[in-house]
């Protein structure tokens, strides 16, 4: 397989402005999240595997915040035996032109492609939702309606899968962590000057919170039972499960 064009967006002399998801940002988005996400990899293979453990039949499984689609296209490969409606919702047209064209180069499949913003998507008779690295970037004040909207449109038992860059409450550990992450991405090949000109472009517009307050979010929302399964220095994965009342 052909590997994904190398992420260089920020090692050139142009300085910077916010980060958005446009053409360049998605010719080199695979390369980009997996050399900036510690533990993407088994972040989207526990997606895939938790959709298929609790997908019930007839009901569907979104993926808002889709991006190139690979937690989408993750699950219906889990899923082949047993395939299920995958709704796929982004509001970067380039993102979704480079899922579409992974879609056919696989002959098509049960993923359905949605330009759309994810606050105006409503969600219908879901057993699973997925919110990868996505809500991060929803404004702070959109944030308890969105994730309200998930939960109204999920069938009891459901369960919403949510991946976010997070901040510690302890201010040492959370620089620790910082500290760590750089430090990741300069062994994953990213210089000193890259990292500091991505961090400017996404300070404006990648707003972290703490565990404590995406829990309190979700609780409020209406979700059962908030748990992490997943965490790697400031990026976390939590389950977020709907009361099953039969």
């Amino acid at each position: 397989m052909k590997a994904p064009p190398r992420d260089k967006l920020y090692a050139g002399n142009m300085m910077p402005g916010d980060f958005v998801f446009d053409e360049k940002v998605a010719a080199v988005f695979e390369d980009m999240i997996h050399r900036s996400v510690p533990g993407y990899t088994t972040i989207i293979a526990m997606t895939a595997a938790l959709a298929r453990k609790h997908r019930k039949p007839g009901a569907r499984i979104y993926d808002l915040g889709c991006s190139l689609g690979a937690a989408s296209l993750a699950i219906a490969r889990r899923m082949q035996d047993n395939p299920c409606e995958i709704i796929a919702v982004d509001n970067s047209r380039p993102m979704l032109d480079g899922l579409e064209e992974r879609l056919a180069a696989l002959g098509g499949g049960p993923v359905q492609c949605r330009h759309e913003d994810i606050r105006d998507c409503v969600i219908e008779n879901a057993s699973v939702v997925v919110l990868n690295f996505t809500l991060q970037f929803i404004p702070l004040e959109d944030r308890a309606a969105l994730l309200r909207g998930i939960h109204d449109g999920m069938i009891p038992g459901g369960i919403l899968i949510l991946s976010e860059k997070i901040v510690l409450d302890d201010p040492r550990l959370n620089e620790l962590y910082i500290d760590m992450y750089h430090q990741f991405k300069q062994d994953m090949g990213y210089s000193e000057l890259e990292i500091s000109r991505k961090r400017t472009a996404l300070e404006k517009v990648l707003l972290p919170e703490s565990v404590a307050a995406h829990r309190a979010r979700l609780v409020k929302a209406g979700f059962e039972s908030v748990e992490q399964w997943f965490q790697c220095f400031n990026f976390t994965s939590m389950v977020a499960v709907k009361r099953n009342t039969q």
